[in-house]
């Protein structure tokens, strides 16, 4: 979404204009009235938000564990939120009750349902969309440590890391969102939706069908299809047919399969393995998939196969693809050989005497790939957008306090704000709970003190900058590298404590962020914020208790999880991001980056891709600047094209190669030539797509995947791809069990 800034002083004739918003993407979305009779926090309210809140958490943190993981936007939440908010006020009584022994009374239909009550349903909802980190830590300490962790200590680990994200958000509210320069591009598409949904139904036209009933179609066509991949042909998720062709040769094998090689002739015909990593092809433009699959190309047929076929750090000794760990034998390495058993600490002696860590040429080029995609966004937004945030800033910060006075400032003046203590008592609590926790358990959490302060003191650098490149253009960085490095080389060789910090300083930034865009969203809406403060706070702590609580249970009740050698055939709780989140806690957090990256490791030029991502963003400006009349060179978005590569290593080729084909076709058949049908079913059909997938994946997962019943038996059962020598190394001299002599 491009920027457009209006950069000027205020002058006697433009008072009105700049008094509506300086913004002018706001001025053309939002509406300069307000109805405070409207109410929010109603019966529906309390009756839908929580319930919802609690299914969300629990189907997300269910199949997150699953080999394709599914992915449920927002938007379909809306829509089923808002029938099942018009069904309960067109049947529910409008009579007052009385709350017994109090003088309180309330309506179960307190009228219409109304668009201020569908926003904050929704946001009490969706906060069950929110999978908490520390499920992860507790699959990685017990799944793949074999360490217990105290559920209590768990859950209090969810529920500060949150609460310290919201803390912050409070504290940085004057800055982020009252601040009308701090307009939030994505906050906007969310109001034109609330708005759009919520205009006077038109009549069902002679030959079309309305969109709530082409959901309706989409989604139960998506869940009958789904049967199919899901319990019938599981293989669907990954057609690999070289390998039917040449099933002894590894080289075919390798160039062939879609889950551990390039991919070549590999298709899916499984809606979720199609959009479970990348995303769903329905809502990206055609110029972000074009960006992407550049980056694919260079990324997986160029860069990883120069150096895999010269064996650079001896990569031909290990699998093409994998985001397993291996010592230099090409086995798997044996990480219980150099982490003391008594407390998950390095063993520095133990590691000399038995092999340095490698990891596959996919998965070490994946991790390249991020780190310049980090340095890459930081860098496009300077380029790109950073003179004009600059403006806005100084027009902020620096002007009469009388420019930052917008309509929205002033409607908002008639609600009582949450004061300002609110958010300190829960930051306060939240950072004197978390010390306590890691003081107490240290043995379980092995952070000190001192990490927490840490990873506020991260937080609050980092809140402003980030929530002013996410405010004013969109854009979102993580610290997700940057904390696991930190933290790497300051406290190295203890894998849980970096799983730890992380926690408590890239979950708290995204909580923070995602909480102030929920807050502008609230102050466009004018929903009170004491009302606000409610919604987000019952939808965290509800979230947070149900996401892992079924964590929990999941990994006392699924068998072998998330151990695919084990696993029945056709399982799908192989838990491909929980084997990614393990492999970074032994990269960052028990070999640790000096030993790994930089000065002492074998794969220190990786660094270079910090340098790579802050000079290519600069290259493309100045190619802008240069050629001003080629407008396709502003389309090239350098983060984009390097980011995501490691949902190509989980997730393998046959995935990012079926999204990017669905992609391309759909934005050039349907978006081109039936742009009036894209309009109006677009996003209904993607919604409808993953609401259907979700809800078959759901039922055969308790119905039938809970008793070890997946599917029938037959060659199509297989959920992988039928390539097993495509992980084989090709190095002479290396022997793996099940692998022939290269």
């Amino acid at each position: 979404m491009g920027l457009v800034m209006e950069n000027k002083k205020i002058q006697s004739g433009e008072e009105d204009e700049i008094n509506d918003s300086p913004i002018e993407q706001v001025r053309l979305t939002i509406p300069i009235t307000d109805d405070p009779t409207l109410p929010t926090l109603t019966f529906r309210t309390w009756a839908i938000g929580p319930i919802t809140c609690m299914v969300l958490a629990f189907v997300k943190e269910f199949l997150s564990y699953r080999q394709n993981p599914i992915r449920l936007s927002t938007t379909c939440i809306q829509i089923l939120l808002l029938g099942l908010g018009k069904l309960m006020a067109s049947t529910l009584p409008s009579t007052l009750l009385k709350v017994p022994g109090t003088n309180w009374t309330f309506s179960m239909n307190p009228g219409p349902f109304n668009i201020k009550e569908h926003v904050l349903l929704c946001v009490l909802a969706t906060s069950g969309l929110s999978v908490p980190s520390s499920a992860t830590i507790l699959t990685v300490r017990k799944v793949f440590y074999h360490k217990y962790l105290n559920f209590w200590v768990g859950l209090l680990l969810t529920l500060t890391s949150q609460m310290l994200g919201y803390g912050f958000a409070g504290i940085f509210m004057k800055f982020l969102v009252n601040n009308p320069y701090m307009w939030y591009p994505f906050t906007l598409v969310d109001v034109f939706l609330y708005r759009s949904i919520h205009e006077v139904m038109k009549s069902r036209p002679k030959r079309g069908i309305t969109k709530f009933q082409f959901f309706i179609l989409a989604t139960v066509t998506s869940f009958a299809y789904a049967i199919v991949p899901g319990y019938f042909f599981p293989s669907l998720g990954a057609l690999s047919v070289v390998c039917w062709l040449w099933k002894d040769s590894v080289t075919a094998q390798l160039i062939g399969s879609g889950r551990n090689g390039f991919g070549i002739g590999s298709f899916a015909l499984d809606w979720n393995a199609i959009a479970a990593y990348s995303g769903n092809p329905l809502v990206y433009p055609l110029s972000t998939i074009i960006n992407m699959t550049i980056g694919f190309i260079f990324f997986l047929y160029i860069i990883t196969p120069i150096a895999y076929f010269t064996n650079s750090n001896n990569a031909r000794h290990f699998p093409f693809s994998s985001t397993r760990l291996f010592d230099k034998y090409g086995h798997l390495y044996n990480v219980s050989k150099v982490v003391k058993d008594t407390d998950l600490t390095f063993n520095s002696k133990a590691y000399q005497g038995y092999s340095n860590l490698y990891l596959s040429v996919v998965y070490l080029f994946a991790l390249g790939f991020e780190f310049a995609a980090v340095t890459a966004s930081l860098s496009h937004f300077i380029a790109f957008y950073g003179r004009d945030a600059w403006q806005q800033f100084k027009q902020a910060y620096v002007s009469s306090n009388n420019s930052t006075e917008d309509v929205h400032n002033r409607l908002m003046k008639k609600y009582k704000p949450v004061p300002q203590w609110w958010y300190l008592a829960i930051l306060i609590t939240a950072v004197g709970l978390a010390i306590l926790s890691c003081e107490a358990f240290g043995d379980q959490l092995q952070l000190p003190y001192w990490g927490i302060l840490f990873s506020c003191l991260l937080i609050l650098i980092f809140v402003l900058p980030l929530g002013v490149l996410q405010a004013t253009t969109g854009q979102y960085i993580s610290l997700n590298l940057i904390s696991e490095m930190l933290v790497g080389y300051i406290y190295p060789g203890k894998p849980i404590a970096n799983m730890v910090f992380k926690a408590y300083s890239v979950t708290a930034e995204d909580f923070a962020l995602a909480f102030i865009s929920e807050l502008k969203l609230a102050h466009y809406m004018k929903i009170a914020p004491k009302s606000m403060f409610v919604a987000q706070i019952i939808g965290t702590f509800v979230s947070s208790v149900v996401g892992f609580a079924t964590s929990w249970w999941l990994l006392s009740a699924v068998e072998h999880i998330c151990d695919p050698k084990n696993l029945p055939k056709g399982s799908p709780w192989t838990c491909p991001s929980k084997n990614n989140a393990y492999s970074t806690s032994v990269v960052w957090g028990v070999i640790g980056p000096q030993r790994m990256f930089y000065p002492h490791g074998l794969y220190s030029k990786l660094f270079y891709f910090f340098l790579i991502g802050l000079i290519c963003p600069l290259l493309v400006w100045v190619l802008s600047k240069f050629f001003p009349e080629k407008k396709w060179i502003k389309d090239i978005n350098v983060s984009n094209l390097l980011g995501g590569k490691v949902a190509v290593a989980v997730g393998g080729a046959t995935s990012f190669l079926s999204f990017v084909t669905v992609g391309f076709v759909y934005n050039l058949v349907v978006y081109r030539k039936y742009k009036d049908w894209w309009a109006k079913y677009n996003y209904v059909l993607s919604n409808g797509l993953d609401v259907g997938v979700a809800f078959l994946s759901l039922l055969t997962s308790l119905c039938l995947g809970m008793s070890d019943i997946y599917g029938v038996n037959w060659w199509g059962l297989d959920a992988g791809d039928h390539c097993p020598l495509a992980q084989c190394p090709t190095a002479p001299g290396v022997s793996v069990d099940g692998c022939p002599a290269p």
